[in-house]
């Protein structure tokens, strides 16, 4: 019914727009009939002044809101005819209105479509809108030389209100609106339309159109003030940044403040390098890589060995993801970053006020100042309030690195990457896994031809995985642990010797004295960061677990470099996030890599796509390697190359997703990556094999049919070379 109405309404458009040109209306709004016409309409107007006002605004109306030719000379018509001053008034009305109702008809015929075809790039122009639009609106209204027709058109399609879209109209057309009906006041001495504004009157109207920009800043100004009003900054600051917490957010956001030459203090109450360091990424892919050397001895077989059950010293394996540590550590400590001159400082911190933080450490507590302030506190494993989880005293992402026996039963929870790679990675060290999520498939977040590819090969590996399992609460029964789980209303006991808990991370607030910024934490966790990374205030900033909504650790680096750049030279310009290439891997066998959209996404956000997949047991190198399972999928736009979404599952997903993220960030498409040479053979190769085939699927039939014709042509008659000869003394 709705595509009705609009079909209808866009026909009768059209047929108006038709009429006007086919029936010669546009030669009735010209100069010169308006000066030939002029003693007879003022005559008309006098005689009936109310009805004559009438039909002039609801011309002018129609004419606006069809975007027909005539405004202009309309504008002049309403000086000449009605006078200055009440000339104006019709003429402000009629314009906004009818500019409202092109902006309607334009919303209301072509948004839906757009919506679905481009949602994402609406999306950032209604944020924008949202945030700036009014300005925006104020400032292309002000200057003449923008055709308002356009303007009317296009900002139909964005998310503007339509109150804002009226009165910023009705308001920044007034100036153009004035210069134009004056004029028309002294009609005769107007030559053309063109002439009425000069050039003096351009450059003028052209500042003026400056004049939004220059309110933007003043509001920001006041908006300042107002935030900062009956707090007392200080004259003098002890450090341009003050960094909280040494994590990988901290850890980039110091090195760069210190990079160019500020003062920079990093506050760390325990270690530097944070969870990633001594918790997170670099034990966690240590224990992986020994437990898929462990997988190679019982799969030797697939490269022409004899097969084994490895012998596998827990106590030992645990050490060596120590020594890891201990080898990476250095990377991330005090004595490098105070070299490169950031002074470390070991202390727990809270604020006093926006500027001024309490750092209590081993020899008391100190106060310091800074002109900027950035929170990078990290995150922790969530326990969720399940009942009895503190009697089975679980293992988290944090305390796991220090077990020295292998568990032999081990239950995790949690379907999430964390949950997944330590599933795999303790089942092929030889722990006996019993894998459960609430869910029903493993990887949430990805595709279920994702979720199905690693559920397939944790099923191989010996993992117990049950999904659609709700734990309802935790026993220990004749000292034995015991989850109580719900499936398919049923109550299920699954007994175990450990658990895991890997139902995902809150972010660190506790202690840091929010209320003294006025700062409250999200439902989250999070803190509220703006696009800039600023919390609240123009000078305090958040990256990593603490900000959202990514927890990742190159994402907090990403973050990082923002709250630096912006808290140091923010007073010049202010950088805004864009989470649109942000890459992950999950660092299961197989790997899974994704940037950009899935198709469940995709089709969330109404976002129209193509689907290439590229099987990875089609490529050499894979071939080679006996890993020749998993596949790539890009997503792009209907008939175009542009990529929306990649997902690589296999392994070295890491490495082979890497391209598709540099095409996106830079926006390249399939082409690209097809006709850039990759070394034979090689893993990445798999990339160019996906473009390759998204080539294939959308080669130009027709014209490979005429080149068919054409090669056959060039062949001779009867599809033979008239040049080939047959040597008859040949038997």
């Amino acid at each position: 019914m709705r595509n009705k109405g609009k079909l209808i309404l866009l026909a009768a458009i059209v047929m108006a727009v038709l009429g006007f040109f086919i029936f010669g209306l546009g030669q009735y709004l010209s100069l010169e009939t308006l000066k030939a016409q002029q003693q007879a309409l003022t005559e008309a107007i006098a005689a009936n002044p109310f009805l004559a006002s009438a039909a002039y605004l609801m011309g002018y109306i129609i004419i606006t809101a069809l975007s027909l030719p005539g405004a202009t000379l309309m504008t002049l018509a309403g000086g000449a005819l009605f006078g200055l001053v009440w000339g104006l008034v019709l003429v402000s009305f009629a314009s906004a209105i009818g500019a409202t109702l092109a902006f309607f008809a334009s919303r209301y015929l072509f948004r839906d479509t757009l919506r679905k075809r481009y949602a994402r790039q609406l999306k950032k122009i209604d944020e924008g809108v949202a945030r700036d639009g009014a300005f925006y609106l104020a400032s292309l209204r002000l200057v003449p030389i923008f055709p308002f027709f356009v303007i009317n058109l296009m900002m139909g399609l964005t998310a503007m209100r339509s109150w804002t879209f009226y009165w910023v109209s009705q308001l920044a057309m007034l100036p153009g609106t004035l210069v134009y009906v004056n004029a028309g006041t002294q009609l005769a001495q107007v030559e053309s339309l063109s002439g009425v504004l000069s050039t003096e009157v351009l450059l003028s109207l052209a500042l003026l159109g400056l004049f939004p920009l220059l309110a933007k800043i003043v509001l920001a100004f006041i908006n300042r003030r107002r935030l900062y009003k009956g707090l007392q900054r200080p004259d003098r600051f002890d450090y341009n940044l003050l960094v909280i917490g040494a994590g990988s957010g901290g850890l980039v956001s110091a090195y760069i403040g210190a990079a160019v030459k500020a003062r920079v203090g990093l506050i760390e109450a325990h270690q530097m390098g944070g969870d990633c360091l001594h918790t997170g990424c670099v034990p966690s892919k240590a224990l992986i890589k020994t437990s898929r050397l462990a997988q190679n001895f019982r799969q030797a077989e697939r490269y022409g060995l004899v097969s084994m059950e490895p012998e596998i010293p827990f106590a030992t394996v645990m050490e060596r993801v120590q020594s890891v540590i201990e080898k990476v550590e250095p990377h991330d400590s005090v004595e490098r970053y105070s070299k490169l001159g950031v002074e470390c400082i070991s202390g727990t911190a809270r604020f006093i006020d926006p500027w001024t933080l309490g750092v209590e450490g081993a020899s008391g507590t100190q106060r310091l100042t800074a002109r900027s302030i950035v929170i990078a506190t990290g995150g922790r494993p969530l326990l969720p309030p399940i009942p009895g989880i503190d009697e089975v005293t679980p293992l988290t992402s944090e305390n796991i690195w220090q077990l020295r026996e292998r568990p032999e039963r081990l239950l995790v929870l949690g379907g999430g990457p964390v949950g997944s790679e330590l599933a795999q990675a303790f089942a092929r060290l030889g722990s006996k896994v019993i894998h459960i999520d609430r869910g029903g498939q493993l990887l949430s977040k990805e595709d279920p031809d994702v979720g199905e590819a690693v559920l397939d090969q944790f099923r191989r590996d010996g993992i117990d995985v049950r999904l659609n399992h709700n734990a309802a609460r935790f026993a220990v029964e004749s000292g034995q642990k015991v989850l109580y789980a719900e499936h398919d209303n049923t109550k299920v006991r699954i007994e175990f010797d450990e658990v895991l808990v890997a139902l995902g991370r809150k972010a660190n607030t506790q202690g840091l004295n929010l209320e003294a910024i006025q700062v409250e934490p999200t439902d989250k966790g999070t803190l509220p960061v703006a696009e800039d990374m600023s919390v609240r205030y123009p000078h305090i900033f958040a990256c990593g677990d603490v900000a959202g909504p990514f927890q990742f650790t190159h994402t907090a680096s990403y973050q990082a470099w923002f709250t630096a750049v912006n808290g140091l030279f923010g007073h010049f310009k202010r950088f805004r996030v864009d989470y649109s290439t942000i890459p992950w891997v999950t660092f299961t066998s197989p790997e899974v890599g994704r940037v950009g959209l899935s198709e469940a996404e995709a089709t969330a956000q109404g976002v129209d796509y193509e689907v290439t997949r590229y099987a990875l047991d089609d490529l050499d190198r894979a071939i080679a390697e006996s890993e020749d399972h998993g596949f790539i999928k890009v997503l792009t736009a209907p008939g175009k190359d542009k990529i929306l979404g990649a997902v690589v599952v296999g392994e070295h997903a890491g490495e082979l997703l890497a391209e598709f993220v540099l095409a996106m960030k830079h926006g390249l498409g399939l082409n690209k990556i097809l006709g850039t040479i990759h070394v034979y053979p090689t893993w990445n190769e798999g990339a160019k094999a996906a473009a390759g085939q998204w080539k294939q699927a959308h080669a130009p039939a027709r014209l490979l049919k005429w080149l068919s014709r054409y090669h056959h042509f060039r062949l001779g008659r009867d599809g033979r070379s008239s040049n080939r000869t047959t040597d008859s003394s040949h038997p």
